[in-house]
């Protein structure tokens, strides 16, 4: 099953492949929901901008998310307040509520049919023990001059003991609005090329030259929109982050639902939403998040989201599975601005931690304003080079210290015996003449064999039976089971062998 939203969005978007190389004045590297939002600020300032992107427009990380346009990034104020004062939280806040007006105006300055809807959000608990952490950030979040609400009911399907609640926040059809910023791009003379992965980028004499396959692309600016950089040095962004994997079901209820917006506290997560659909709404619940790179089954990932809804819709109809993929950071607050500090006029927004939708806004404006040469308020809240306390131990403990060098395919042969002995639609990991070969049979005995060895930065691969694919666990690259590579920060496939 596909992604809803990109499922009910046909592309209407007028672009190519990188053609030939080209000049401009921003190279735009990743055509998601913070890509395209830079682009369309800068068009709109006059400025020359390239967009370039590896796939359609919409069809990874931005065109796989639950869609609130919220502020309520969970129980998160008390935490600011606390590890960074009144003042870093207030702005945190505040840059995300702009980033909802932000928003709105944009969809009515563009005339963008994207189901655009105001509706409540709500952080709910059914577990007694909540209830004073969520009282607690009622009256965090109302001391930054916000009005939020302690409530304790809703109208979800069952009983919650309390929830936070935030007005005026909103809902919309992600694609729908990424496809209309798209178009505006170039109505305003921007350039956006698809199907168009970039391998590298270079600066010599202040200029940077973004390289894709076949063509290049020189600029003065450079923006890594890309969900994960994939340029490690020196940004060193594989150190300050991970990768988390979370599941969503759209789901036919056969009956009438709730208004609003909902996710609960502690895991397991439950978020809920509705969307148009048809005539009547589609509910989506999102939630079974784990660190991409973790062995899950069915039962453990949507098998845990679909059981949820029968309990409270027994007749209800599956219609829509998909997974999403989110940058997590240490201290929970993304990265934006400068790329590093010794690279001039290169930006970056990454670690959205699963809040993208006005993140994604609020990183435009602050990247679009520093290409401006304008102050911009926030850029000190979400500072992308700043030296966090925490170190990123466990993650650089999973990395794999020593190189791994490159397998020939004539080195070895793998033996009869492990394939005849595999059970079709599963997958073994072995070791033939001293080199791990990852092996798949499909439904119908097809054999698929790789060496199961990220190439991002040499770490060992790990099997994912829900979707089929290889996973790492250290910065979650992604690629299927012929070792295509799907999600970044690696750009290479894996090696594969015959078998």
């Amino acid at each position: 099953m596909n992604s809803y939203w990109i499922d009910s969005c046909p592309n209407t978007i007028n672009s190519i492949s990188l053609d030939k190389d080209v000049k401009t004045d921003v190279c735009i590297i990743g055509g998601g929901i913070f890509g395209l939002s830079t682009a369309y600020y800068l068009c709109k300032n006059n400025v020359n901008v390239v967009v370039l992107d590896k796939d359609n427009i919409g069809y990874k990380t931005s065109g796989h998310t639950t869609a609130k346009i919220t502020s309520q990034h969970g129980l998160i104020y008390k935490y600011l307040k606390n590890s960074f004062g009144d003042n870093f939280a207030k702005n945190y806040l505040e840059a995300n509520e702009e980033a909802i007006t932000n928003i709105k105006n944009i969809i009515a300055n563009e005339n963008i049919e994207c189901n655009f809807e105001y509706q409540n959000s709500y952080v709910y608990t059914t577990d007694f023990s909540e209830v004073l952490p969520i009282q607690n950030e009622v009256d965090c979040v109302n001391s930054l001059g916000f009005n939020a609400k302690y409530v304790t009911q809703c109208s979800l399907p069952f009983k919650i003991k309390c929830a936070i609640e935030f007005p005026n926040q909103a809902q919309f059809h992600p694609r729908k609005y990424m496809v209309g910023l798209a178009n505006s791009i170039l109505k305003n003379n921007g350039k956006i090329y698809t199907s168009s992965k970039v391998y590298n980028v270079n600066n010599e004499n202040g200029i940077y030259t973004t390289f894709t396959e076949h063509y290049k692309v020189q600029s003065k600016y450079v923006v890594i929109a890309s969900h994960y950089p994939f340029i490690n040095v020196p940004g060193f962004y594989f150190t300050k982050m991970y990768q988390s994997t979370s599941y969503i079901i759209g789901v036919d209820t056969k009956s009438k639902l709730f208004d609003g917006m909902y996710i609960n506290t502690k895991s397991p997560i439950f978020s809920y939403r509705t969307v148009p659909y048809n005539n009547t709404r589609l509910l989506l619940v999102g939630g079974s998040d784990h660190k991409t790179g973790d062995s899950v089954n069915f039962n453990s990932t949507y098998g845990v989201l679909e059981s949820e809804v029968k309990k409270h819709y027994p007749n209800s109809e599956i219609l829509y599975r998909w997974n999403t993929r989110d940058c997590i950071t240490l201290d929970k607050v993304p990265y934006i601005g400068n790329f590093s500090n010794i690279m001039e006029n290169m930006y970056i927004s990454t670690g959205f931690n699963k809040w993208g939708m006005t993140s994604s806004n609020v990183a435009a404006n602050i990247v679009k304003d520093k290409i401006l040469g304008i102050e911009n308020k926030y850029e000190t809240t979400f500072n992308s080079t700043r030296m966090s306390p925490i170190k990123n131990r466990i993650e650089i403990k999973n990395m794999i210290k020593q190189s791994v060098k490159s397998i020939v395919i004539d080195k070895f042969k793998i033996p009869t015996d492990i394939t005849s002995n595999l059970s079709n639609d599963s997958c073994t990991v072995t070791s033939i003449s001293g080199n791990t070969v990852g092996i798949y049979k499909d439904c119908f005995g097809n054999l698929f064999a790789v060496k199961p060895v990220c190439t991002h930065l040499g770490c060992l691969l790990n099997w994912n039976d829900v979707d089929k694919t290889w996973d790492c666990p250290c910065h979650g690259s992604r690629f299927d089971y012929k070792g295509k590579n799907l999600y970044d920060p690696a750009i290479k496939d894996l090696e594969s062998y015959t078998v």
